[in-house]
């Protein structure tokens, strides 16, 4: 076999062919590149957000926890709380944040700085909301807890808070940060 005849077996890539094959890997690129920025998008949404959102309605969980069993006077829409014009642990409230219930609802700003509302509308500049709800468990009587709580009286109130956000990041799909904790409290604690 011949030098030249070898030569021509051991051809590599001309100029051209280079070429179109990083065209095509560019195209490739090009149309995977959208995908990326939406997972960008998605991960702020859904990880940063929802990571605070949680955080959020965890911190409105332990101020409502540290409450006394029979709190009904305390404000926890401020915090601290001040011992009076609010409804402390009273039972009621709710967990749809489209319909908030006056004195279960407080809002943050996009730091977590609480802002304060008066009379239950949203303010200015909020970002997350966090609504709750207080409700009686146990036993049949459970309404007499704690005044007239037998020893074998189960005296419990279920707390539930829902944090969200007020508006998704870009992108996401819409799908909006939202977490809810629940507890149980019980009397005399």
């Amino acid at each position: 076999m011949s030098r030249t005849q070898r030569l021509r077996g051991e051809r590599g890539f001309s100029l051209i062919e280079t070429m179109i094959g990083l065209c095509l890997l560019l195209i490739v690129a090009a149309g995977v590149l959208p995908l990326s920025l939406l997972a960008l998008k998605i991960s702020e949404n859904q990880g940063h957000l929802m990571a605070r959102a949680t955080e959020y309605a965890e911190d409105k969980l332990e101020q409502l926890m540290s409450l006394a069993y029979g709190d009904v006077v305390s404000d926890t829409r401020v915090f601290p709380a001040v011992t009076n014009g609010g409804n402390g642990l009273t039972p009621g409230g709710g967990i749809d944040t489209s319909a908030p219930v006056h004195l279960y609802v407080d809002y943050l700003t996009r730091e977590g700085a609480l802002i304060a509302s008066s009379d239950g509308k949203p303010p200015e500049g909020w970002f997350y909301q966090r609504v709750w709800r207080v409700e009686l468990v146990g036993s049949a009587d459970v309404k007499n807890c704690p005044t007239s709580a037998s020893p074998s009286q189960i005296c419990l109130k279920r707390i539930t808070v829902t944090a969200t956000v007020k508006m998704p990041a870009q992108g996401g799909n819409g799908i909006v940060p939202r977490a809810t904790v629940t507890a149980l409290k019980t009397y005399p604690f």
